[in-house]
């Protein structure tokens, strides 16, 4: 027996169409609750407002000297400071998380700042960057303090050294002697010189800078005030969580599809039955082809539209019970050049199948037509021995079994004896308004007579 290939179709807009039209509850619901989630992102992800202020450290500077200035920025001090000097009054620790430093090019500490407001934003960054400067140049003038200090203190000593040396010079030139020798000539000229060095270096170091090289810093201008809200904005992360939920509902629900390896259409069935398809029948119940509503969560999915299938194939329904009748009718002649003993098995846990099979047995009862019922269990299937001249109808709902589960069915009708003449395809609907009785009360002799 041939199986039928499983459902590996590939995903087609026809079939996106199909989500967005039966289930554009559930997405809207979706996409509603990603703008909420959106919404509360945004306390987080959100920035707000940002502007930023730019401060030079003029001199030389060293790289590790640039970022140690940088982290000064954010110093605790700093903040506190600035914090003092604003409006609405922050604290420094609630500063600590809207400010971040970064080092440029050309010795510039950039200070960047996110706050609520654009007014905020620019006050903030130009109080961080005036206070930044104000402590930076205390710690500089500090420092330059005790640098200066240290270094009169060098030059004092280096005089002192510089005038034992002089003082040794003279002594070994009187200790040459007077006799104007080549050699002696040599050695107070050589004296000499090394007396001039000396005296020279002396004077450099009196004439020194004694700033150290310690240069200024100052502030690049006033910061701009923003003209609007830094991304991921307010509105860009609800609108992200909206389309981001809304895609995500699409495609798990073309996921489930694709992944669902019930049969549905009609032809898949009959080759996995090895049977053809005598009729395709809908069974009128209370809910329709909704899921029974048990509970909230069947509540909430009857809300949400999301308590019917949306993948079963288009199903022409029948106007009214009469017209149904002549489909069932339909069916029992087709049974008529069968095996005259027809069993009609269903499966246990297939309640629009078990209601099909009762109308189509009541009309075969009230037709004298050799019909009986036998439920069948769907992961063990078996069917009782065949009797003479004795044949099965199998009546399912669609999209209610595998490939496999049928191939079991069949292989077990096929180890009973059974012949498998045909099978009823159902389908549940809603029911309909009642329709006028008289023009229908000829339509079943009419069916009748042409089924034959």
């Amino acid at each position: 027996m041939e199986i039928p290939p499983l459902t590996d179709d590939t995903v087609r807009l026809a079939l996106v169409g199909q989500v967005l039209k039966r289930r554009w509850r559930l997405l809207a619901a979706l996409a509603v609750l990603g703008a909420a989630v959106g919404a509360g992102a945004s306390v987080l992800l959100s920035p707000g407002y940002q502007t930023s202020s730019s401060v030079l450290l003029q001199g030389p500077r060293q790289a590790d000297e640039l970022l140690t200035q940088a982290e000064v920025a954010t110093s605790s001090v700093v903040l506190d400071r600035a914090a003092a000097q604003l409006a609405w009054h922050p604290s420094g620790a609630d500063l600590k998380k809207q400010v971040t430093t970064s080092v440029a090019n050309g010795n510039v500490v950039a200070i960047t700042v996110s706050a609520d407001t654009a007014e905020h934003a620019q006050q903030l960054a130009d109080q961080v960057a005036q206070q930044f400067v104000k402590y930076s140049t205390q710690l500089a003038s500090n420092s330059a303090d005790a640098s200066v200090q240290l270094a009169q203190e060098q030059r004092e000593s280096l005089r002192n050294q510089v005038k034992l040396t002089t003082e040794k010079i003279s002594d070994i030139a009187k200790s040459v002697g007077g006799d104007l020798t080549v050699e002696s000539v040599q050695v107070r000229t050589q004296l000499e010189g090394l007396r001039t060095s000396l005296e020279q270096a002396i004077n450099d170091l009196n004439q020194a800078d004694l700033a150290t090289g310690i240069g200024n810093t100052v502030v690049l201008g006033p910061s701009e005030r923003p003209t609007g809200p830094a991304a991921p904005t307010l509105v860009q992360l609800v609108a992200g969580g909206a389309i981001l939920f809304f895609l995500a509902g699409v495609i798990s629900h073309l996921f489930t599809a694709r992944a669902d390896r019930r049969l549905r259409g009609e032809p898949e069935i009959a080759s996995a039955l090895g049977s053809p398809i005598l009729a395709g029948v809908d069974v009128t119940t209370p809910q329709g082809d909704r899921l029974p509503a048990s509970g909230l969560l069947g509540t909430l999915r009857r809300l949400l539209g999301s308590d019917r299938p949306w993948v079963l194939p288009p199903v022409a329904t029948s106007a009214d019970e009469v017209n149904r009748d002549i489909r069932y009718r339909r069916v029992l002649a087709r049974l008529a050049t069968g095996p005259a003993d027809v069993l009609l098995v269903v499966a246990d846990d297939d309640e629009t199948g078990k209601l099909a099979a009762g109308q189509l047995a009541e009309l075969a009862d009230r037709l004298s037509v050799p019909l009986r019922i036998f439920e069948f269990t769907a992961g063990r299937p078996t069917v009782p021995d065949a009797a003479r001249d004795s044949g099965v109808l199998v009546v399912l709902s669609a999209g209610s079994r595998t490939a496999w589960e049928l191939v079991r069915l069949a292989e077990a009708c096929a180890d009973a004896g059974q012949e498998v003449v045909g099978a009823v395809l159902t389908h549940p609907v809603r029911p309909a308004a009642p329709a006028d009785p008289e023009p229908a009360a000829e339509a079943p002799e009419k069916a009748l007579a042409g089924s034959a």
